[in-house]
């Protein structure tokens, strides 16, 4: 790498983690003068909270946001034709802003919107499949954070069978995700996770 690509990837990785760090949950929330994410429903920052606060719209405007926030950076190491390897750090750094954003003192959501649409970009079979299996499991369980895990289960596999340049970029995301979901996972153990069809608040 050149010192002019090392220059350009440097630039795009603190882009990409500060426009990671913009939360949408929070800002739709308070153009819809709705209640803090952070302080009710799961107090995750994210579309699922939102959908249980103010209903199906804000959820989807947050879900917007959140993934474009990963697109944006990824399409632009692709447009300048930067490595694979590269590609996939900028779309890491963005996830990570989003996991733990500077602007609201490093406390952020599970990244997996945000994931959603740099993954759209940077291998859209992949993610298309892991989606699918996200929507699969969420429907039959009616709980996202099992459909989030499981669908990160399942990135590393799937990147592996449909595109192998992209499964270590997929399997630090999915160990990030998981991660970030061992609340939940605690929840889940004790049966004290919240459904998607009984948004208790």
């Amino acid at each position: 790498m050149n010192t002019g690509s090392f220059t350009i990837t440097c630039l795009l990785i603190i882009f990409a983690y500060g426009l990671g760090s913009i939360s949408g949950a929070i800002s739709v929330c308070r153009c819809f003068s709705l209640t803090d994410p952070r302080k009710t429903g799961s107090k995750n920052p994210g579309a699922t909270n939102v959908y249980r606060i103010g209903g199906t719209t804000p959820a989807v405007l947050t879900l917007a946001i959140d993934s474009a926030k990963g697109a944006i950076p990824v399409y632009l190491a692709i447009t300048l034709t930067l490595p694979e390897l590269t590609q996939g750090l900028i779309a890491l750094a963005a996830i990570v802003g989003h996991m733990y954003p500077a602007y609201y003192h490093f406390k952020g959501g599970k990244g997996v919107a945000t994931t959603l649409g740099a993954g759209l970009v940077l291998s859209p079979t992949t993610t298309i499949v892991i989606t699918i299996c996200w929507i699969l499991v969420a429907r039959k369980v009616k709980i996202s954070s099992v459909a989030s895990i499981t669908a990160a289960v399942l990135a590393p596999i799937t990147a592996y069978l449909l595109d192998t340049s992209y499964t270590l970029v997929y399997s630090i995301l999915s160990v990030m995700i998981i991660f970030r979901h061992k609340d939940n996972i605690s929840g889940l153990l004790k049966h004290h996770e919240k459904r998607l069809d009984k948004p208790d608040l």
